[in-house]
């Protein structure tokens, strides 16, 4: 790797790049409504472990202006997007803080070990993302269904994170080659040193 891709611009280009790829998951299923301009179905929450693991904070960064955007072009802006867009970074920055630096194993799904750690960080994200948002919709909109609200969320950052996200990273992983951020800059690091 050069020391071009970690320039501020090479960092726009992966945001904008992965804005897109959210935007072009989570449109289509915009019309899946639960709660009519609160929840819907959200294949797109699968992509968060993706975008914090293998891209770190702008994968991070992405995710939630991509849930930002998709709120607007849906007509499901309201105040409680602003609680949304902080849990949405928050969530894959946990992926990320997790696997690519507190833990001491490389990251990788290889073992039954491992699918259960990465389990139990999909549940954890789960929580504090619904414990986020939920106060925030009740709050400012006491109308809402709160307790199907908070399941809605629970159910969305956990079931597709764990029923589509474990296979697409085993994917990206074993048959792509992508590597979780920070051991992608170590190799870079280390061929600079060469």
């Amino acid at each position: 790797m050069s020391k071009k891709t970690h320039s501020p611009l090479w960092t726009l280009l992966i945001i904008v790049t992965l804005t897109v790829a959210y935007l072009i998951v989570s449109i289509p299923f915009k019309v899946m409504e639960i709660i009519p301009g609160f929840t819907d179905i959200r294949p797109v929450s699968m992509l968060r472990p993706v975008y914090g693991i293998f891209f770190g904070v702008p994968g991070c960064i992405a995710f939630a202006v991509g849930n930002l955007i998709t709120d607007i072009v849906s007509n499901s802006l309201r105040w409680s997007s602003i609680a949304g867009f902080a849990a949405n970074f928050l969530g894959p920055f946990c992926f990320y803080l997790y696997w690519c630096r507190l833990s001491r194993a490389p990251f990788d799904l290889k073992n039954m070990r491992h699918i259960i750690k990465h389990i139990v960080v999909i549940l954890i994200v789960a929580v504090i993302e619904t414990v986020l948002i939920t106060p925030a919709v009740a709050l400012v909109y006491p109308d809402v269904d709160h307790m199907l609200f908070f399941m809605t969320v629970m159910i969305n950052s956990t079931a597709f994170p764990i029923l589509l996200g474990i296979p697409l990273i085993i994917i990206l992983q074993e048959e792509l080659g992508l590597k979780p951020k920070p051991f992608r800059k170590r190799k870079a690091e280390a061929e600079i040193h060469q």
